[in-house]
């Protein structure tokens, strides 16, 4: 698609507008450092390196993904439990109290990205209704959008613990798309996740601009095209 000035916008929230990722590495890395002198025999590294290999299985299948992220409190057990169990650990006391420790440090260790709110400020200046289009649970993204007072900035949130359903669900965008009272072509889908934010917003005709925060550059792999790449929503001004 030709990108085009947008009469609506919607953005994602995780590692879109706030800095989400890098907060979660970084705090797994300083609960290592503290809980491994409590488990016998296992230094940080190699705690760490297993509770990477639970994550990694534990969220890459998509079903489970889509169900277990509305509740992040005991998805994070199951998966630290898991870690345990493949270092051969068996303590579920210690494996709940680092799991816990993570959902707490990590949603107070997140920050909006530069110039995050600027951006939303510019395009509202411009008469561009903005929507915030966020997976999860009501209670965790709520948190987020209190914590940094996001609500004013949009006419539209939808959050798929509220919704019922989440991206790629082409009912969520087409919902959004028309409480903003706009149409699918005159809009853009902003977000890090490609299949998600780009190709879910494209199947219905919204523009897909993909936010690579990483700076990882689009992988040979996929198939999907976006019809822009940001590494931050302030190169949307």
């Amino acid at each position: 698609m030709d990108l085009q000035e947008p009469r609506a916008i919607l953005f994602d929230l995780d590692d879109t507008i706030i800095a989400h990722g890098t907060a979660g590495d970084k705090c797994w890395r300083e609960l290592c450092d503290r809980f491994a002198p409590l488990i016998g025999g296992i230094d940080a590294v190699r705690l760490m390196e297993a509770i990477d290999e639970a994550r990694n299985w534990y969220w890459d299948d998509p079903e489970r993904h889509r169900r277990e992220r509305l509740n992040l409190v005991i998805a994070r057990r199951e998966l630290v439990t898991l870690a345990f169990s493949n270092l051969g650990i068996d303590d579920t006391d210690i494996a709940f109290q680092l799991a816990d420790a993570y959902s707490t440090e990590r949603e107070e260790g997140v920050t909006l990205f530069p110039g995050a709110i600027d951006t939303l400020k510019h395009f509202l200046n411009q008469g561009v209704k903005l929507a915030l289009v966020s997976n999860g649970s009501s209670e965790f993204q709520r948190k987020k959008i209190e914590r940094f007072n996001l609500e004013p900035y949009f006419d539209c949130i939808t959050i798929e613990g509220e919704f019922g359903a989440g991206k790629p669900d082409e009912r969520v965008l087409l919902h959004t798309i028309e409480k903003l009272g706009a149409v699918a072509g005159d809009a853009w889908m902003v977000g890090d996740i490609l299949e998600w934010d780009v190709a879910g917003a494209q199947k219905v005709g919204i523009y897909g601009i993909w936010v690579d925060w990483k700076g990882e550059v689009l992988p040979e792999s996929t198939a999907i095209r976006p019809d822009r790449i940001v590494n931050n929503i302030s190169e949307l001004i």
